[in-house]
């Protein structure tokens, strides 16, 4: 049986709030639809926070007008004045594939914001095209401490997203679930 969803958007996340330990595995979000929303595929840990996210698959989705269509964060905080901390939850292997439709220009539709010593490692992206819902496309995707490939030509371009692994892949006791 397929089922088509129709959502406001596709999060996984609030993970490692007040330094908690979060594990997330083995998620499929598969088959939907993500209209006028602020964010579309989003994984979402708090600074100081410790465990993984890892073999999750975004496929077949397609976006309407959606703000931010892919993104991590592993800075969010509900505030501006949060401290940047040096732990953070591992995002490991994350498949975007068949990703299509369209983002509202107020953002770049790509974004991975990644720990500065809590790289995401093995991202893969696959069959995606995100164009504006009106205007120019906006080819500057953001990524930071961001590992992985290309398995086909990405619109917009993401031409950020590191290829390897970093040098300090989290394999301590502390990511582990």
């Amino acid at each position: 049986m397929v089922v088509c969803l129709v959502l406001e958007k596709s999060s996984i996340g609030s993970l490692g709030v007040h330094n908690s330990k979060a594990c997330v595995s083995n998620i499929t979000v598969r088959n939907a639809v993500i209209r006028e929303s602020d964010n579309g595929v989003r994984i979402k840990t708090w600074q100081g926070g410790s465990g993984s996210v890892s073999d999750i698959s975004f496929e077949s989705i397609q976006m309407e007008n959606v703000r931010n269509c892919i993104i991590v964060d592993q800075y969010y905080c509900l505030t501006k004045d949060c401290l940047n901390q040096t732990s953070a939850v591992f995002v490991n292997q994350v498949l975007y594939k068949n990703i299509k439709g369209t983002y509202d220009m107020r953002n770049s539709p790509i974004h991975f914001a990644c720990s500065d010593t809590v790289a995401c490692t093995n991202i893969t992206m696959s069959e995606v095209e995100l164009l504006p819902h009106e205007g120019e496309l906006v080819e500057d995707p953001f990524c930071w401490n961001a590992f992985g490939i290309q398995k086909t030509l990405t619109i917009p371009p993401i031409d950020c997203l590191q290829e390897g692994e970093p040098q300090n892949v989290a394999e301590t006791p502390e990511y582990s679930c």
